[in-house]
């Protein structure tokens, strides 16, 4: 039982470093913004699980993004391994865990990386794609 507590605990805690709630991804998978946002540049969406060893490694690594492109970019992050979010890896047609899918602001795919990605890798891919990290403005 303890072991159920701190799994739910750290899931709950990667999520919310991965910068999304659920309301946030219900709304992403909708189309829809929260009120007063400006729309994401980027998508990223990490499907993975947080019983996965890369996948837990790729999680610092969105955090990081997250906090060098702020709201340019919406990271979300889908636990493969849980009923409820195992049809995202069905959805983005994965072939393995951790796999990376970036989405333009129209929500068409311009990327897919699958294992660990580096965020050095991931920062040039995205100032290649216009945007700036929040410390070059």
């Amino acid at each position: 039982m303890p072991a159920r507590i701190i799994l739910l605990f750290l899931a709950a805690a990667l999520i919310l470093a991965a910068g999304c709630d659920g309301k946030a991804q219900e709304k992403a998978e909708q189309g829809e913004r929260e009120p007063g946002r400006t729309p994401a540049q980027i998508t990223f969406i990490e499907l993975g699980s947080v019983k996965c060893i890369p996948c837990r490694a790729m999680q610092p690594v969105m955090h990081a993004i997250q906090e060098k492109f702020g709201t340019q970019i919406e990271i979300i992050f889908y636990d493969v391994w849980q009923p409820d979010q195992r049809h995202y890896g069905q959805q983005y047609h994965i072939r393995l865990i951790p796999t990376q899918v970036f989405l333009d602001d129209n929500g068409i795919e311009i990327l897919r990386h699958e294992g660990f990605f580096p965020e050095q890798e991931i920062t040039e891919f995205l100032v290649a794609q216009g945007l700036t990290p929040i410390g070059d403005r």
